[in-house]
């Protein structure tokens, strides 16, 4: 810690993937900074448990028990993210509940470090296709940034987080600052040759791995990725990018940052004269005594969902209905991208292969729909990440030496295609607080409000149909296409409810991120998003945080805020 206090020049709520990257940048700048997280402790390395055990020494070989299960009722919705290995880096549902209108898996890591240890990694950069769909096809209201706005902080964000890619001079996907790419599988070179169909083109995965290290990377005691793709355990080598590997330690370095873990923020005080919030009141998880906590500037980046929860519940005389929300508007427009569509195909030709290692991703195809003039019976579109790999042979039900046998020896190899597609921004899918319901700390707890509507349903037909056809156009057998709709949440890109905007009387934030009407207070992690692109969308958050928190030392040094 670098003080005990009760007052700093800037407080960050939240310690993810955005939080820990605004921390850093106004540490970097000379601000006296608090990181508030509700969560406990985690240490880099030490505390990652389970990241170098082996299965024959869990408990249960990873799987999770009916008992550990009970802890989590909604996170175990979402495929098989509850395990031996890292269930210690998810919530517990039970002790953090909140209610559905319509089923939301509300996925959260509360921890120092958030989803930052357990995310996907891949990163990539939105477009103006993004930023401008709004605009052009009357949806919900404009960007208030274009990307000549956000390029040069993408490129800022790129060299320090370090990311794994390649060059493919695809325009609505930009290229970045990339180190070298993992190397495609036999299969996925194959794909790439043979797939001609929609104009489709099959690229490395760009994602936040080290492949190259710099000698600022290294020098932060991160190295270059192991393939051993157990990332979900916590990576020893700091080689994908998490607070705890890269930003914490510059902050930390600085002497300018104080942590303060099992703290939970209740809301945002406001001084009605002065027109800004003067800090924050703190609960402490354990004990439950309340401390308020006061700064110059305020940085929120607990999540969009949180991040909101928290506006929502800091009501004062000038914002009955929760702060900056003059427009109605906090806690509408929720999205999530959705998926659990695509298909998988077996590929022949290649039985005397294997690969070496396990690479912890697989490629990618940019969206191709809707682009160049194309109509679908839809508005915007969808991209896929893709994975190869050999199975082993099916043994049934067997055991004993024959099963140990056919273990042994490989089966045909596979690919796979699983769309990530774009939700519009609709009024009706909401959150907002329950007037009966509290959590044990006594702060409201959020209801959730949201589902797909025509336009995703129209575009996942394509999702299923063109992954199919793909793998036919090259030739492949054994074709199964898919589709496995679920609610809100299982994408965890959950995003909007607190949007960016040109005007108090339609959003949130404006084009610096700052609360309208609450100079001082910023918001840069989801909640933020005007629209959700089809891309993934954490590589956006830390650009926007990066932006804006050198606007907001800038703003300081004027004293306007």
């Amino acid at each position: 810690m670098a003080k005990e206090s009760n007052e700093y020049d800037a407080i960050v709520i939240g310690s993810g993937i955005s939080g820990g990257y605004a921390a850093m940048e106004l540490t970097k700048k000379g601000l006296q900074v608090l990181m508030i997280e509700r969560g406990r402790n985690v240490e880099h390395v030490t505390d990652y448990t389970t990241a170098l055990t082996p299965s024959w020494e869990m408990p249960h070989r990873g799987k999770a028990p009916l008992e550990l299960l009970k802890d989590y009722p909604k996170t175990a919705r979402v495929y098989n993210k509850i395990n031996e290995y890292s269930a210690h880096f998810y919530t517990k549902d039970a002790l953090h509940p909140y209610l559905e209108d319509k089923r939301f898996d509300w996925i959260r890591g509360y921890q120092l470090g958030g989803k930052s240890i357990t995310w996907g990694r891949i990163a990539l950069r939105m477009s103006d296709l993004d930023f401008e769909a709004n605009a052009k096809e009357g949806i919900a209201i404009d960007w208030p940034l274009r990307y000549k706005d956000l390029a040069p902080w993408y490129d800022y964000v790129e060299k320090f987080v370090g990311i794994s890619g390649n060059v493919d001079k695809i325009p609505h996907l930009p290229d970045g600052i990339f180190q070298p790419p993992m190397p495609f599988s036999c299969v996925e070179k194959d794909f790439q040759q043979k797939n001609k169909k929609f104009d489709a083109k099959v690229i490395h995965a760009r994602q936040a791995h080290l492949t190259r290290p710099t000698e600022e990377q290294l020098a932060l005691g991160r190295g270059s990725c192991q393939y051993r793709n157990m990332c979900g355990r916590g990576c020893p080598f700091g080689a994908y990018f998490s607070t705890q590997a890269a930003t914490l330690p510059v902050a930390k370095k600085t002497g300018n940052l104080t942590i303060l873990t099992n703290a939970i923020v209740k809301e945002l005080q406001y001084d009605e004269l002065k027109q800004k919030a003067t800090g924050v009141i703190v609960i402490d998880s354990i004990t439950k005594k309340e401390t308020e906590v006061q700064a110059k500037t305020i940085f929120l980046n607990a999540s969009s969902l949180a991040s909101t929860q928290i506006l929502l519940n800091s009501k004062s005389k000038r914002f009955p209905n929760g702060m900056g929300n003059d427009s109605g508007v906090l806690g509408h427009y929720l999205m999530d991208h959705h998926f659990g569509a695509g298909a998988t195909a077996e590929v022949e030709g290649f039985e005397d292969t294997i690969e070496y290692g396990r690479r912890p991703n697989g490629f990618y195809i940019p969206r191709y729909r809707n682009i160049g003039g194309e109509k679908r019976a839809y508005l915007r579109g969808f991209g896929y990440e893709g994975e190869s790999k050999r199975i082993h042979e099916h043994c049934s039900d067997e055991f004993g030496v024959e099963f140990k046998k056919k273990f042994t020896r490989f089966g045909p190899w596979q690919i796979g295609l699983s769309a990530f597609a774009e939700t519009l921004p609709y009024e009706d899918n909401k959150i907002y607080l329950s007037q009966d319901e509290k959590d044990e700390w006594g702060i409201p707890l959020l209801i959730m409000s949201a589902d797909y509507k025509e336009n995703e349903t129209k575009m996942r037909v394509d999702m299923k149909n063109d992954a199919a056809e793909m793998f036919e156009a090259a030739g492949y057998k054994n074709i199964k296409p898919y589709d496995e709709i679920r609610g809100f949440g299982r994408c965890i890109h959950e995003m909007g409810t607190a949007r960016m905007g040109h005007s108090p009387k339609d959003s949130i934030l404006n084009k610096n991120n700052q609360v309208w009407g609450v100079p001082n207070v910023f918001v840069t992690d989801g909640a933020c998003m005007t629209s959700s692109s089809a891309v993934n969308p954490s590589l956006t958050y830390m650009a926007l945080a990066a932006r804006a928190a050198d606007f907001a030392v800038n703003e300081l040094k004027k004293q306007n805020i």
